[in-house]
């Protein structure tokens, strides 16, 4: 808000590159979805909560940070991983350190589905977004999404973004 507690409407251009900017991630997580629910049967926040499992140590991770680093509600993860355990990819336990928490565990079937389905996403992700850019635009796209996402932060900081420099 302005000082006198109006708004600073967007400018013409500002409002174009809003628009394109909402156009052009609804189109791509669409893409990604359909691409994944094809390839693996599974919507693309499914594959997004086995690669985070993934690359956790012994692949497991609790439930509230796998909420937090996959950016969506304990709810949201505890419906996902549900579905996760009824395909078999994911289990949970209690977490030996707490009692009140769980953890999160990639299964082999997991890390096997994640493995068969990652060569098809990686051509969806490349096809809509990198052949499309200069490697110019691909360093210009990044910073700008560093920058859009460590302001965004909660608490300011970029600590827990798998990709900060």
């Amino acid at each position: 808000m302005e000082s006198d507690g109006q708004p600073r409407w967007l400018s013409t251009e500002e409002q174009g590159v809003w628009q394109a900017y909402l156009q052009a991630t609804t189109l791509l997580e669409d893409h990604l979805d359909r691409q994944l629910q094809r390839d693996a049967g599974m919507p693309h926040i499914y594959y997004a909560l086995l690669v985070h499992l993934s690359r956790a140590p012994h692949r497991q991770m609790r439930m509230t940070q796998l909420a937090k680093n996959a950016k969506i509600t304990r709810s949201r993860l505890s419906h996902a991983v549900a579905r996760l355990e009824k395909s078999g990819w994911v289990r949970r336990e209690d977490c030996p350190s707490d009692k009140r928490g769980q953890n999160a565990i990639l299964t082999d079937e997991g890390q096997e589905v994640l493995t068969r389905s990652a060569p098809g996403h990686v051509t969806a992700v490349r096809q809509a977004i990198f052949d499309r850019l200069t490697p110019e635009q691909v360093s210009q796209l990044g910073e700008i999404m560093r920058v859009m996402a460590h302001g965004l932060q909660p608490d300011g900081t970029d600590a827990d973004l798998p990709w900060r420099r």
